[in-house]
């Protein structure tokens, strides 16, 4: 079975691009900060590297005496360079322009300097440290080399957030992989299942949300085996009822057309003929219920309805036919409930109750037809028969179609096999609910419908 292909992207595709990003805006916000820091570091390294050299200067025998002389000390290496300031405040030595008064103010006070200053045109770091006999040591360092670090530092920083990237999306294919595994067996079996196929184990393992897709995967395959098989059994029931009357019909039919039917058994065939298609006609009637019940534009039209009422009116017409087979029809009333409804629909729902009763009760039983207020306003009616009752398993399948017509239709009277999937059904549609008794008071059957009060409480 061919299926459209979705223009979306699939979820590994997905983990992927969403893990690089992230790594992407990780690692660029990791360099902005490395970047702008990388300044900042050089500069206080090569100012601690200067402060000291600075102080070991500053403490060495020679570089006292040359404090004490003045005698002026040449450039340092690196192109670090080096001014001596006398305890009488004479500076010398190549830095001395970089060396303004408030500096060597402060070292004189015996306070060590670290600032930036000029020289030579060019800005430069300057670190002084006082002497130990008074006097102090200056240090400057162009600027330039805080530069050539900063961006030695800059370019180390580059291939580690490159690899950084890299190990990310990496990361994320295998993580995708992982997470999407399961979802795309799962989709699999799914599409199995749509195409038909049943029995199709679904794995419940990983972790529990995708365990839990294989376990309702496994549910609703089982639950569309069941199903199918129901249909397919209710299929062969419902081949079966139409197959007899039309067997019957078409053997009288071709009797006739061939001239083998005596004239005077003509009333007997049509009568035979038209027992026939009222048979067929009403189990076409209870498959037409059945699916407007199903369908979801099924019109209810509801008004206040007192149910003792239509369950009268019902028991007055079922007076007949229950006296025709010696039945007992029996009225019992308690109370005169009144609930929003389809008084036509209940009506429909008691006449099918009762018509499924009648059929089972033999001569001079009882069958009952009961009506009561229930609590909060809502209303119960019964039917009960003093017929042969059901088991306990029997009451299990009660409302599924055909079931109990497919169970008896050898040992008891039975009709379309529709007429508790239909009163299930229609019970459901006016917000009610209905349930089954294998044996009540009169020894058979009996069947329960509450219907629910009027929203006005009335």
């Amino acid at each position: 079975m061919n299926r459209p292909r979705s223009r979306r992207g699939s979820l590994a595709r997905n983990i992927v691009v969403l893990t690089t990003v992230v790594a992407a805006l990780a690692a660029a916000l990791t360099g902005l900060i490395a970047w702008q820091t990388a300044e900042h570091g050089a500069e206080r390294r090569e100012r601690d590297q200067l402060t000291r050299q600075a102080t070991v200067l500053s403490r060495l025998p020679a570089m006292s005496e040359a404090l004490f002389t003045g005698a002026q000390v040449l450039a340092g290496p690196n192109s670090v360079q080096l001014a001596v300031i006398a305890p009488d405040g004479t500076v010398s030595g190549t830095a001395t322009p970089a060396v303004d008064m408030a500096s060597k103010s402060d070292l004189l006070a015996g306070e060590p300097v670290s600032t930036s200053s000029v020289l030579g045109g060019q800005n430069v770091l300057l670190v002084g440290q006082p002497g130990v006999r008074g006097g102090a040591i200056v240090l400057t360092e162009p600027y330039t080399v805080v530069t050539q670090n900063t961006n030695q530092i800059r370019r180390t920083v580059i291939a580690p957030l490159i690899v950084g990237m890299l190990g990310a999306a990496l990361a994320g294919a295998l993580l995708a992989r992982r997470i999407a595994r399961p979802l795309a067996t799962a989709a699999q079996i799914a599409h199995r299942l749509a195409d038909g196929e049943r029995g199709v184990p679904a794995p419940v393992d990983g972790p529990r949300e995708t365990a839990d897709i294989g376990r309702a995967l496994n549910v609703l395959d089982e639950a569309l085996a069941h199903s199918e098989n129901r249909q397919r059994e209710f299929l062969l029931s419902v081949s079966h009822d139409l197959r007899t009357p039309l067997t019957a019909l078409q053997g009288y039919a071709e009797a006739l057309a061939d001239g083998l039917v005596e004239p005077d058994q003509l009333p007997e065939v049509g009568g035979i003929l038209a027992d026939e298609t009222r048979r067929l006609d009403r189990f076409l009637g209870d498959l037409l219920d059945l699916a407007r019940l199903e369908a979801d534009d099924l019109r209810l039209d509801t008004a206040p309805t007192d149910i003792s009422a239509l369950v009268a009116e019902a028991a007055a017409f079922w007076a007949g036919p229950c006296a025709r087979h010696d039945v007992d029809l029996r009225l019992e009333q308690s109370g005169h409930p009144v609930v929003t409804t389809d008084a036509f629909r209940v009506r429909q729902l008691i006449d099918g109750l009762v018509q499924n009763a009648l059929r089972v009760t033999p001569e001079g039983a009882p069958l009952v037809l009961a009506v009561r207020a229930a609590a909060g306003g809502a209303a119960e009616l019964q039917v009960r028969d003093g017929g042969p009752g059901l088991s306990d398993d029997d009451v299990r399948i009660a409302f599924d179609s055909g079931a109990l017509h497919e169970r008896y239709r050898g040992t008891r009277p039975v009709g379309s096999g529709l007429g508790l999937a239909i009163a299930h059904r229609l019970t459901g549609r006016l917000g009610g609910v209905i349930g089954v008794e294998g044996h009540g008071p009169e020894g058979g059957a009996c069947f329960t419908v509450t219907l629910p009060p009027s929203p006005d409480g009335a």
